[in-house]
């Protein structure tokens, strides 16, 4: 049995059991999500060996599995989650009967023809993504053709959805992606960047190879890439100084580094960037340790000051990042507003259970839609809101898919370089060592 999230899970089994007739998986796990249990991964995806697909159920079921099947082994395949958690998983498997499996990098990374470069973080929240658009853009810059393999997101129909191409927000349209899909596809494809992304990465990657130069590797909820990478970048958050081993694996994907990052060094105070400097060098005595900021600004200040604001927060950062606020409250916060909302005033029911969910939610909203009642709730929740003005520091454009009748500003924040040390040198330096860059002869 697969423990699971929509995603690694997929991939777990795809390069390693798919094709292994001497196991047999009986069944994937849900969490996380809303709405991935109760359907199956289909015979066409799960193989010659699934003729009926593979039942995806809810992970409370996890006990009545193992001894229904006689399961002899558990294997865990989703992110973001404290060490306790895991092992909490853990001791309901053995308890069960089950032997209680981690699968690594070198059983489940593929190989790119091409160089590739991973972005990735400790823990959801990092500021990992502006990382990789200001990376890609440099790369293309450079006269690079890029590819950006995103960490997967199949929350739908997942035989559709088993190689995704994104070279416009019509495709997004098209493929009728969540919300939390279009945080991380749409400021690319407004760059100019291709994104590939779906359930098959052995597909992904092979069609992602046919159209770039070089692959960025952009990773989520603190995993570690699937394809292996030849320059490994990893983002640690100056505002979360101790939590860089303290989630699976965001603790393991510190220790590979490459490159370690300390982000949003310009919001923190001095001694929680000297804290993250030692948790991560106690993690990793051999990779350089740089720094860098993530500076917030809004569209329209002014439209800000003095007003009663309500603030709108991406998603995963908020809701299993921990998170109890972001990049919007600050904003909104520094240019004057004179009250924050509380969005709970006005929260629907769909709404309000996003936030029993996550308590540790402050006065802000999750910009959660993993589906269309949820995209619904969520615009039923800004439009009852008291507040007169709304800042959304999700990356996606609310306005292109649900009705706000309230002046929404913008909330945006990109990748600074700070400190002697910077990311762009030591890429520099990278791209200079490939076949063709002057250090290549």
């Amino acid at each position: 049995m697969i423990l699971g999230a929509a995603g690694r899970d997929f991939h777990n089994f795809n390069v390693v059991y798919r094709a292994d007739s001497g196991r047999v998986v009986v069944a994937f796990t849900a969490a996380q999500i809303p709405g991935i249990a109760n359907r199956r991964y289909p015979p066409q995806l799960a193989g010659a060996l699934y003729p009926e697909g593979i039942p995806i159920v809810a992970e409370s079921e996890l006990e009545t599995l193992c001894r229904g099947h006689k399961v002899d082994e558990v294997v865990f395949a989703y992110s973001d989650v404290s060490h306790e958690e895991v092992m909490h998983l853990a001791s309901r498997a053995l308890a069960a009967g089950a032997d209680f499996t981690l699968l690594g990098p070198r059983a489940t990374m593929l190989t790119s023809a091409l160089p590739v470069i991973a972005v990735t973080a400790v823990r959801t929240g990092c500021g990992k993504s502006a990382i990789a658009r200001w990376l890609s853009s440099r790369l293309r810059a450079s006269g690079r053709r890029v590819a950006v393999l995103r960490h997967p997101m199949p929350y739908g129909d997942l035989l559709k959805e088993r190689v995704q191409r994104f070279a416009s927000l019509d495709d997004l349209d098209s493929a009728g992606c969540t919300i939390e899909e279009r945080e991380e596809y749409e400021p690319h494809i407004v760059l100019g960047n291709v994104v590939f992304a779906g359930v098959d990465y052995a597909a992904i990657l092979a069609a992602a190879d046919k159209e770039a130069d070089i692959i960025v590797w952009d990773g989520g909820n603190n995993d570690f890439p699937f394809v292996r990478p030849d320059l490994d970048i990893v983002v640690a958050d100056a505002l979360r100084p101790r939590q860089i081993a303290t989630h699976h694996p965001g603790e393991t994907v510190a220790r590979m580094a490459d490159l370690l990052v300390i982000n949003k060094v310009d919001a923190a105070r001095a001694e929680d960037v000297e804290t993250a400097r030692a948790e991560l060098r106690a993690v990793n005595a051999a990779a350089p340790i740089l720094e860098a900021a993530s500076p917030v600004r809004l569209d329209d200040p002014a439209a800000v000051k003095g007003r009663r604001v309500l603030v709108i927060e991406d998603g995963p950062t908020i809701t299993h990042g921990g998170m109890a606020f972001g990049a919007g409250y600050v904003a909104a916060t520094a240019a004057g507003a004179a009250v924050i909302v509380d969005p709970r005033l006005s929260a629907v029911p769909e709404s309000q259970a996003v936030f029993r969910a996550y308590p540790h939610i402050g006065q802000v909203l999750p910009a959660v839609g993993y589906g269309p009642e949820q995209l619904q709730a969520l615009a039923a929740t800004i439009n009852a809101s008291p507040a007169e003005v709304v800042v959304s520091a999700t990356p996606v454009d609310l306005a292109r898919l649900v009705r706000i009748d309230k002046h929404v500003v913008r909330a945006r924040y990109e990748y600074a370089e700070r400190g002697s040390l910077r990311l762009s040198t030591c890429v520099d330096s990278f791209l200079s060592r490939l076949p063709g860059g002057p250090e290549s002869g």
